[in-house]
């Protein structure tokens, strides 16, 4: 018997969704008959996505939407949710959107504190503020924001990053306290290592590149050590496929998730070892 998620028909919008765990959100999303909202800052890559999701769409006879947007700024946000207000009410608001690499700390100036704090942080208080509101007035909706691991273990090659990773968790218990009393749910997602079609040309693979080198290793030796060496406390010892990831979001924004607010919810693989 297949369970009933009671998402057919919401509509859900994913921003940062035409690759990576994204694009696997907004493909569990549709499996489940809801319809999506592809999102990216590229017009063709975003259309491009949406029309290649439609396959998986019409097995639930759900509807895929595109639209391109720069979340990273307060004018894309605003663009972006004019155009989002054309197709309809937003049921569930998934703030995937996010940007990584890895980077000696005393090498990150400013101006790239400011893109990822922009990035990372700004465009889900962006899009919530502009979702929220309505969920609250309709007594029903969901948040979800993709944070990670490195939001209570940050990483000495990746400050900045994990630095807005703890970021958003203080946002989504904010958020998660303006629903008190209500139907509306706000949670947080922490992945861990996800090896995805975006981090094979940006972030970990240049890094892992640089290892195999210094190592004398192949890419692939360097890739099967990296979980292991790096996150010894890991305990499934692999890296996340994508779809791992796509599916607590999907449960979390369902009914069958009902009594979950304002929590923090890993896929981390037991890298974590405190409650």
């Amino acid at each position: 018997m297949s369970l009933d998620f009671g998402l057919q028909g919401k509509l859900v919008f994913i921003s940062g969704s035409t690759e990576g765990i994204g694009q696997a959100i907004a493909s569990r999303f549709l499996e489940v008959g809801a319809n999506v909202i592809i999102n990216g800052r590229n017009p063709e890559k975003t259309l491009r996505v949406a029309v290649e999701l439609e396959i998986v769409a019409a097995k639930t006879k759900a509807r895929v939407h595109a639209v391109a947007g720069d979340v990273g700024s307060t004018e894309g946000v605003q663009q972006l949710v004019k155009q989002v207000e054309k197709i309809g009410h937003v049921d569930v608001l998934v703030n995937n959107a996010g940007i990584f690499a890895v980077k000696d700390f005393f090498e990150v100036d400013d101006d790239e504190w400011d893109r990822y704090w922009n990035v990372n942080v700004m465009s889900g208080v962006r899009l919530s503020r502009a979702f929220l509101k309505g969920m609250l007035e309709r007594n029903s909706g969901s948040i979800i924001n993709i944070s990670s691991e490195a939001a209570f273990a940050n990483k000495a090659f990746m400050i900045h990053y994990g630095t807005t990773k703890s970021a958003q968790l203080g946002l989504s218990r904010g958020l998660a306290e303006l629903t008190k009393g209500t139907a509306v749910r706000v949670n947080t997602v922490l992945p861990g290592p996800t090896f995805t079609e975006v981090s094979r040309h940006k972030g970990i693979v240049p890094y892992l590149e640089g290892i195999a080198q210094h190592q004398g290793k192949s890419y692939e030796e360097a890739k099967a050590e990296y979980v292991p060496k790096t996150e010894p406390t890991s305990l499934i010892q692999r890296w996340i496929e994508p779809v791992e990831v796509a599916n607590i979001v999907v449960f979390l924004a369902s009914d069958l998730s009902g009594a979950t607010n304002g929590s923090s919810y890993r896929a981390e693989g037991g890298i974590l070892r405190y409650l």
